[in-house]
C-alpha cells in the first residue's frame, strides 16, 4: 500500500506533548494495550525511557497522526546492537491513509541510522491488523508467549517479532 502523500515523519520535540499524549489515550485498545484504560491524572508522554528524540511522529496534511517509540530491549551493552519498537499508535481518522507504514518504515530507516543490526518488537496475538502490516514491511514470528496476558477475561499471547536491518 503506498502512503499517502501528506504523510510526513519527523522526530518528536517536546512542544508534541499534550498532543501525544492525547492520541495515545484516545487510541486506547484492547485489541493492543496490556495496560487498563488509562484514567486521570495522566502520567506525562515523554519520560526517562521515552524522550522526544526516540519518538518519530507522522503527521498527515499536517495534523498529528500517530507515533511510535524506539529503544533499547535490555539495557546490557551485549544487547546495544538491537533496537525495540515499544509503542506504535495511530489516531482513527487516520488510519488506512499509511500512518502506520510509514512509521514501521521511518522505524526501520532511523535503527539502521543508529547502527542496530536488528529491529524486535512485541505485538498481542489478537491484534491482526498490526500482525499483518508488520510481516508486511519484513518482521518475521521469533516466539510466542502463549496466554502472557489476561485482557477483557480473555488469554491474549504476546507475539515476538524481529526483522535484521
Amino acid at each position: 500500500m503506498p502512503n499517502h502523500p501528506d504523510v510526513r515523519v519527523r522526530v518528536a520535540v517536546p512542544e508534541d506533548e499534550a498532543e501525544l499524549a492525547l492520541l495515545d489515550r484516545r487510541a486506547w485498545s484492547p485489541l493492543h494495550a496490556v495496560t487498563p484504560r488509562p484514567q486521570p491524572p495522566h502520567p506525562p508522554f515523554f519520560s526517562d525511557r521515552h524522550p522526544p528524540q526516540d519518538c518519530l511522529v507522522a503527521e498527515d496534511g499536517g495534523r498529528l497522526a500517530g507515533y511510535t517509540h524506539l529503544g533499547s530491549p535490555t539495557p546490557v551493552l551485549s544487547n546495544r546492537h538491537v533496537l525495540q519498537i515499544q509503542g506504535l499508535a495511530v489516531a482513527e481518522e487516520s488510519r488506512g491513509r499509511g500512518a502506520g507504514r510509514a512509521l514501521l518504515r521511518a522505524a526501520v530507516e532511523e535503527a539502521r541510522r543508529r547502527g542496530a543490526r536488528r529491529l524486535t518488537l512485541r505485538v498481542l496475538g489478537h491484534n491482526t491488523p498490526a500482525r499483518k502490516l508488520y510481516e508486511s514491511e519484513g518482521f518475521a514470528v521469533e516466539g510466542v508467549l502463549p496466554e502472557e496476558f489476561l485482557i477483557d477475561g480473555r488469554y491474549v499471547d504476546d507475539v515476538l517479532m524481529g526483522r535484521f536491518l
